[in-house]
């Protein structure tokens, strides 16, 4: 699948440094899965939630990388040494919808089984790094396509009295027992994690140098 171009802007190593000290990068989120992927990569870092108002509407594109900049941007304000990460999901149905995360069961039912389930989908995730300093700002988005299977009306309840619908876009976790809904995926499957990996090798790949082997 051909990868969006990322939208790049001058930007020293991708890794701040202070005073010749090496500053850990910020993820400015506080989804537990972008902190695990983070960490299964060896990338030490700190966690700062951004608060900001998150856009829903508009090119898909653009709305992802506008949320992940406006994420790292916030917290990039109060710590002028370190790189910020800000990354954005959102699922796109075959008819063009965004779907975010569901407010209740019964949202999360429609989601699934009326938008996603026996369809394929879309998922879309901004990445941003911010600094050091707000000068400097490195963008782009990823995409991953993402085909379920059908469920029974006793299937699809099952599945989402488990509560895992809960905070994720789309209403499912592919990491978790979402696994189980999926057919097949063409792309990054981090991405659909929530963090893309991928992107953020061609963004910074200091990050990932400083890495331990």
């Amino acid at each position: 699948m051909p990868q969006a171009q990322p939208n790049t802007d001058p930007i020293p190593r991708a890794q701040a440094q202070a005073g010749g000290m090496f500053i850990p990068p910020i993820l400015a989120s506080a989804s537990p899965q972008r902190t695990a992927i983070l960490t299964q990569l060896g990338i030490a870092h700190r966690v700062i939630v951004a608060d900001v108002d998150e856009v829903m509407s508009g090119e898909p594109d653009a709305v992802a990388e506008q949320n992940a900049r406006a994420k790292a941007h916030a917290v990039a304000r109060s710590q002028p040494f370190a790189t910020v990460i800000g990354s954005d999901t959102i699922v796109l149905t075959d008819e063009g919808e965004i779907l975010g995360k569901p407010a209740d069961l019964d949202e999360a039912r429609e989601m699934l089984g009326g938008k996603l389930l026996g369809r394929t989908h879309t998922v879309v995730s901004g990445l941003a790094l911010a600094g050091p300093g707000q000068r400097s700002t490195r963008s782009g988005v990823d995409r991953t396509t993402v085909r379920m299977r059908t469920l029974s009306a006793q299937e699809l309840e099952r599945h989402l009295a488990h509560g895992e619908w809960e905070g994720r876009a789309g209403a499912y976790a592919i990491q978790g027992r979402g696994a189980g809904l999926v057919e097949a995926i063409e792309g990054d499957y981090l991405n659909v994690v929530g963090l893309p990996v991928a992107l953020m090798a061609r963004l910074a790949p200091d990050l990932l140098d400083r890495a331990p082997t």
